[in-house]
């Protein structure tokens, strides 16, 4: 192994190992990242809101560098606030930012038990759903273009054509699918930077302990490898 690389893994395992659950070792985008968050990433580990609502934030920062498409993410509340309440209980989320500047949004999505990720292109008119389990979300699909729809008519005045938009659940065989009961939300961290780089999705499960253990490298030093 090259020293760098030692170094970097050295870090991961100190990361890892001792000291306090409550220990802060990271704090960007208004969030603060324990050692118990980033013991999420360990082996098998369920990861929580705070882990990938910080890599959606790198991810965002990310797009901001030449050569990459614009990248709005939502948190990971906002789409249970939006399926119960509609438009009217999320307009604020979006308070002096025009999401139609972008390119690309990001929703990663809590259901209950499992992460999914919903992906808005503006520039094709397409929303996409992934799901490392397989499952559909067509009726998540409709949900985010309503609201798509409320939010063009309310921000900008503009009607958007809903018959113009394709909306698809990715199937098994166009996305890799988890092995385990515990990788969903390392699937949709990746599906998210795949996507928020317009690179093909070419993972496979059997890259998941490399990308855990990254992940924590990155979330530390607030950066991207």
């Amino acid at each position: 192994l090259n020293p760098l690389f030692q170094a970097m893994e050295s870090e991961i395992s100190a990361a890892f190992g001792s000291g306090e659950p409550e220990d802060i070792l990271s704090r960007a985008f208004k969030l603060t990242v324990t050692r118990e968050d980033i013991c999420t990433l360990q082996p098998l580990g369920w990861l929580n809101d705070r882990i990938m609502n910080f890599y959606m934030g790198l991810l965002v920062e990310r797009s901001k560098k030449e050569g990459y498409p614009a990248v709005y993410a939502f948190n990971t509340f906002f789409y249970s606030k939006l399926s119960s309440t509609s438009h009217r209980g999320v307009k604020k989320w979006t308070k002096g930012v025009d999401i139609f500047e972008h390119d690309v949004i990001l929703v990663p999505i809590h259901l209950r038990i499992h992460w999914t990720l919903l992906v808005v292109d503006l520039r094709e008119k397409t929303i996409k759903y992934f799901d490392s389990l397989g499952q559909k979300g067509d009726h998540i699909c409709k949900t985010v273009l309503k609201y798509l729809e409320e939010e063009s008519r309310e921000k900008r005045n503009i009607e958007l054509t809903a018959s113009e938009w394709t909306l698809h659940s990715m199937g098994t065989e166009e996305i890799p699918q988890q092995s385990n009961g515990s990788d969903c939300g390392v699937f949709v961290c990746k599906f998210a930077d795949f996507i928020s780089r317009d690179k093909p999705i070419i993972f496979t499960p059997e890259h998941m302990p490399y990308f855990r253990r990254k992940m924590v490298w990155e979330i530390i030093h607030q950066q991207l490898l």
